[in-house]
């Protein structure tokens, strides 16, 4: 339910960006390293925005992978742990049953 929550989020902000472009048809020049262009105000809102969002997106993906595999690996250790307590316990059980 979050997550749809900030799709939703995020799509208004796209379409709201898209409005504000689609209101200002302006010719803006794009330097970049090697060439320059000219370009709608609109196409360059949209792809500066779907940039940033998919930027923004993979850093979160990578520390969120990171954090599972964290979470994994000690989860794995407290297994191993509590096998290593149940098996004296379990062992002193058969003793005094016997």
């Amino acid at each position: 339910m979050k997550s749809f929550i900030a799709i939703v989020i995020v799509g208004l902000f796209f379409v709201l960006a898209l409005l504000f472009g689609a209101k200002n048809e302006q010719i803006v020049t794009v330097s970049y390293f090697v060439a320059e262009g000219q370009y709608r105000l609109p196409v360059v809102l949209a792809v500066v925005f779907l940039a940033g969002f998919i930027i923004s997106w993979l850093f979160a993906a990578y520390y969120i992978v990171k954090l599972k595999m964290v979470l994994r690996k000690r989860n794995k250790t407290i297994a191993q742990l509590t096998d290593k307590v149940a098996e004296p316990v379990a062992a002193t059980a058969k003793d005094t049953a016997a």
